[in-house]
C-alpha cells in the first residue's frame, strides 16, 4: 500500500499517473495548498520542502520499515525502481528517461511554473517577466517537438516516466502556447491524454479538486 499526498496540480497528477498505469495499491491523502496543509508538521515529516507529491511506501521491496520520498521526480524513479516499469528496459535507454526526466524537473516545470505564476497570478503585470517566461516555454515546446521526431515517445516506442513527467505540464491554453506550431507535441500529447491510465488519473484529478 502506498499513500500519496497529493493535490490536483502538474507534479500531483505525474504520480497519480504512475500509480494509476501501474495498477498499484494506494491511498490519496490530499493536500490542500491553497489552505496551506503543505506546512503542516506531520505532512513536514515526509516532505521537508513543504511541497507535493510525497509517498509513503508501506510496502518496500526490502520489507523493512516505510519509506517516505519527497520530490516528483524522485517519487517516479523510486516506483519505476520497485516495479521495474516505466523507467527504460536497458541501460541506453534508462540513460535516456534520467535525462529527460532530468530536463522536466530543471527546466520545463520550473520555467512554465514561472509562466503560470507571472502571467495569471503575479498580483502585478509585470511586462518584463511575462514575456521572459512565455519566450522560454516556447524554446522548451521546441525542444521538445525537435525529441520526438519521429519517435512514439520522448526516447522512443517505449512509454516511461519521462513522458509520465512531461505531460501534465504541456498546458498550451494557459501557457499562451499553439500547439499547431508543434505538431509532434500535439501528436504525443493526444496519444498520451488517451491512455485508459492517465485519463482516469486526470478524471480522479478533476472530481477530487471539485470537493
Amino acid at each position: 500500500m502506498i499513500d500519496l499526498h497529493y493535490w490536483p496540480t502538474p507534479n500531483g497528477h505525474k504520480v497519480l499517473i504512475f500509480l494509476e498505469e501501474a495498477a498499484l495499491d494506494h491511498t490519496i491523502h490530499l493536500v490542500d495548498i491553497g489552505a496551506g496543509a503543505q506546512f503542516q508538521p506531520d505532512f513536514l515529516k515526509i516532505s521537508p520542502n513543504n511541497k507535493m507529491p510525497a509517498i509513503v511506501d508501506h510496502a518496500p521491496t526490502d520489507g523493512g520499515a516505510p519509506i517516505s520520498v519527497f520530490e516528483s521526480g524522485a517519487i517516479l524513479l523510486y516506483l519505476a525502481h520497485k516495479t521495474r516499469q516505466f523507467g527504460g528496459g536497458d541501460p541506453r535507454s534508462h540513460v535516456a528517461v534520467l535525462q529527460w526526466l532530468m530536463w522536466q524537473v530543471g527546466g520545463l516545470g520550473p520555467m512554465l511554473g514561472q509562466n503560470h505564476h507571472f502571467t495569471r497570478y503575479a498580483p502585478e503585470k509585470v511586462p518584463y517577466a511575462i514575456d521572459r517566461y512565455l519566450k522560454e516555454t516556447e524554446r522548451l515546446y521546441g525542444v521538445l517537438d525537435r525529441q520526438l521526431e519521429g519517435r512514439a515517445f520522448i526516447i522512443g516506442d517505449d512509454y516511461t516516466v519521462a513522458d509520465m513527467a512531461c505531460h501534465p505540464w504541456i498546458l498550451p491554453e494557459a501557457q499562451g502556447q499553439d500547439l499547431a506550431r508543434f505538431p509532434n507535441v500535439a501528436r504525443w500529447h493526444a496519444a498520451v491524454a488517451a491512455r485508459p491510465a492517465v485519463a482516469r488519473a486526470y478524471e480522479r484529478g478533476k472530481a477530487l479538486a471539485a470537493k
